[in-house]
Order: C-alpha cells, then structure tokens, then sequence
C-alpha cells in the first residue's frame, strides 16, 4: 500500500507518553508519512527515529508556583505554531498520547478540523484527556474501568501498547549477574527514582549476604558514589534499552507504577514491588499499582512509609523456601506468578491500527 496520508504524532517528555507512541507510529509507519511534535529538553530527542521527522517546541511543563497561569497561557499559545505545522505538513491525522503537547495539538486540529485520536494508558486518566477528550474522535483506554470518569467521550477499549521486544522472546543480556540467586530488576521509570534507589542502595548489604542477583536502573541523575567491585551481585545502569529481555528473565521486579510497566508486568506475568510516585497527578500511579496488587500479582509499598527493615522482611517473605515432595520452592513468589497469569492480554497495536483505517 502506497503512503497517502500524512499522520503527526504529538508525544513528549516521559517515556509513558513516548513508548506507546512509538509501538504504534512502528505498526502503522507503512501506510502514513509520519511527523513527530516533541519538546526540547525532553527525551523526545534521545528516542525518536530521524524518519519521524522530530519537530522541537518550546514547552515546559508547568510548575506550581505563582506563575502557574501564565505558564498554562504560555502553552495555549503555542497553539498558532502548530497550526502552522499541520497546515505546512499537510496532516490528515492527529495521534497523540497525553501530556502538555497535546492540549494545544488538540485544539489546533480541532480549528483546522483535522481528526484526533487520543490514547489514555492510565486508569485516572490525566488532564489533557479529562478536559480535551470530548474534542477528539476517539479516547484509547488502556484499562476498562477508565471509561467511567469519561462520560463526554466516544472510548474504545483497546490496552496500551507495548514496545515490540516484548511481544517475542529475548535472552538475558550477556551483563547480568551470574549466578542461581534469584534476579531482581530494579527501575524508576524512563527519569529514575531517587527513592526506590535509596532503598536499594541501604539494603545492597542485605541483598548480597541473600545472594540476590540486581540489575538496577538508576536514571540519569542518582548515581551514587560507592565502590561497585565490592558488590559483585549488583549492576547499575543509567538507561538500557534491553528492559523487555531483564523483565521477562527475572524473579521479581522493583519499580514505580506507570500505566507503561504494568502492562509491561502483564504481558511478561512478572511478579513485582510496586512503590508509586506519592505525587503524580489524581494519585494516578498508586490507582495503577491497585490493578495487580488486588489480583495479588503485586506487593504495593508506599513510598513515605517504606523502611529498610519493612522493604528487606517483604523480600525474605516473598523468597521464603518452602519443601514439597522433596523439592524447595518460593511459595509466595509462586503464588504471585499464577496471579500474573489471571490478566487478560490484549493485542493492542492490532487493535489501534484497525481504527487508524477508519480515517
């Protein structure tokens, strides 16, 4: 099929904007010339590919303070350059995936009647989506339950969207801790979380006398200054983009809670410790976290109570090895497997790509 429509892709700033973003814009690429709308200084300029034609605005996100206002005008203006884009670019299709990018690519398309989809991957669905939804053709949910704090929007149920190295079978990368101690991934979403770091870096003595196996992203700004060879178990990292293969080798994952990593835990049916960001938006993140810790295919921590003795008891419960006809097994950590197993998986980019076809 030849490429006639010219589709613009408007994410930016987290990786539970861009990720989504990206496994669609790779299933539909073959039918749309595709243009991305980022941000500078964000992590658009690191993941997307030069044939996306990256297009940089000047946007912030806005900080509470007591120019919050302006700042929320600061982006409306911005926009009559997007405007300008859709018209110079000739788009017929808007996609975008949240964010503050979104909020004013909506309202430009909407002015040049252009069609809009977006996709919402958390539960609580965010602000753009709660107040910009209704101008859209279609609200993406990437849960069921987000339809009912969507009244005034035509939602289609369709998941989220994974990266495509998770939808196939990867080795463990060569790096990783040898050994038969169990393996624990350790991340902070696509920035790091200085929290979950802290707490692993004031267990790491505990972890090594357990012969636990870590594979820790840090994100770009917690490195922590220790000697690393004294910890031959332990691995940090900045960033890897070998996250599909680390979660579906391991034991158990320690993470934050964006809409991305749980589905990222559903498709791989990995048990986990889910420590939400205590200050996301509508508390959005400890409302995803409640999805598999309800089906008991999750630990959820918080973060302000969390201590290094309530973080090291749970991992000697979850890894507590029981015998059963002779054999020794982590009964807990079974257990939350199998609880993995109960969610349903949908085949998400299959599914958004049938709705591009109606434009």
């Amino acid at each position: 099929m030849s490429k006639k429509n010219n589709l613009l892709v408007a994410a930016s700033g987290t990786g539970g904007h861009i990720f989504p973003a990206l496994a669609v814009s790779k299933e539909v690429e073959e039918e749309w010339n595709i243009h991305w709308l980022g941000a500078r200084q964000r992590l658009d300029v690191n993941f997307i590919p030069e044939k996306y034609n990256l297009i940089t605005l000047k946007i912030k996100t806005p900080r509470k303070n007591i120019f919050l206002f302006y700042q929320y005008i600061e982006i409306l203006i911005s926009t009559f350059q997007i405007i300008s884009i859709l018209k110079e670019k000739k788009i017929n299709l808007v996609f975008t995936t949240g964010g503050y990018i979104s909020a004013p690519t909506i309202v430009a398309s909407k002015l040049l009647r252009i069609p809009i989809i977006i996709h919402e991957s958390n539960l609580i669905p965010g602000m753009v989506t709660k107040y910009f939804g209704f101008l859209c053709n279609y609200v993406l949910l990437g849960f069921k339950k987000t339809n009912s704090y969507l009244r005034n929007c035509r939602t289609i149920f369709t998941g989220t969207p994974l990266r495509h190295q998770f939808y196939k079978s990867n080795p463990l990368p060569e790096w990783v801790p040898k050994g038969k101690g169990p393996l624990l991934i350790v991340m902070g979403g696509s920035q790091g979380a200085q929290a979950i770091n802290q707490i692993i870096y004031d267990s790491l003595d505990f972890l090594m006398k357990k012969n636990f196996r870590i594979v820790h992203i840090i994100g770009e700004c917690n490195q922590h200054n220790f000697n690393l060879k004294n910890f031959k178990n332990y691995v940090q990292k900045k960033f890897t983009n070998e996250i599909a293969s680390l979660i579906q080798n391991c034991d158990l994952v320690i993470s934050r809670s964006g809409a991305g990593t749980i589905n990222e835990l559903i498709e791989t049916e990995k048990p986990s410790i889910l420590i939400p960001f205590p200050y996301s938006k509508n508390n959005h993140q400890e409302k995803n976290a409640l999805i598999l810790a309800e089906s008991g295919g999750s630990v959820l921590m918080n973060q302000n109570k969390i201590s290094k003795e309530v973080f090291e008891e749970t991992l000697e419960r979850i890894f507590r090895k029981k015998t059963k006809n002779g054999k020794k097994y982590y009964e807990i950590l079974d257990l939350m497997k199998k609880n993995m197993e109960k969610h349903n998986k949908i085949k998400s980019k299959i599914e958004i790509k049938k709705i591009f076809n109606y434009f």
